[in-house]
């Protein structure tokens, strides 16, 4: 398999982590929760596709459980948290811990979780893969924040019922 092929799949991998991080940038968040979100989303999209690869097939017969409902179900309910926040004049909370970094991280991992399990048929070259998914996925991570955070100083709390909007949506999608 190509570079160039590995790159497509990077940039598709990375586009549900750049959705959701454009939404979380329009919450005013601290700089530094940006520089965490868009580390650990790497961190995640490196280990995920490694982990799919060695262990994805006997997880899946283990636990029945379609990954993509339950990050559905989270996304709905942090939709649910964000819309609930624009009546407020404080910041919303929702990304400010480590725990909730983590989970936001994985949540946008598991696409590349399913990825590694076939990933082996395609490459023989599993960590490098897994470094340009990380790497790709930190990086639009970040756009994403950035590009949300300017999207809400021009537009204010209607960015963040649009953002909590297509986080529903999304969510909607996973589960459905």
């Amino acid at each position: 398999m190509s570079l160039w092929i590995l790159f497509l799949l990077a940039i598709g991998l990375s586009m549900d982590a750049f959705s959701l991080a454009l939404i979380y940038g329009t919450l005013n968040m601290k700089e530094t929760y940006h520089r965490w979100m868009s580390l650990f989303v790497g961190i995640f999209h490196f280990f995920m596709p490694i982990l799919g690869y060695t262990l994805g097939k006997w997880l899946f017969q283990i636990i029945p459980m379609n990954p993509q409902t339950i990050a559905g179900v989270i996304f709905v309910i942090l939709s649910i948290e964000m819309l609930a926040s624009i009546k407020k004049e404080e910041t919303i909370k929702i990304l400010e811990n480590i725990y909730s970094i983590c989970l936001f991280a994985f949540t946008v991992s598991i696409d590349s979780f399913s990825i590694g399990i076939g990933l082996g048929s395609l490459t023989t070259h599993i960590s490098l893969a897994a470094i340009i998914f990380a790497i790709t996925s930190a990086t639009f991570t970040y756009l994403g924040v950035k590009l949300g955070n300017l999207f809400a100083k021009k537009y204010g709390k209607i960015s963040t019922l649009i953002g909590s909007i297509i986080l529903f949506c999304l969510g909607l999608y996973y589960i459905f």
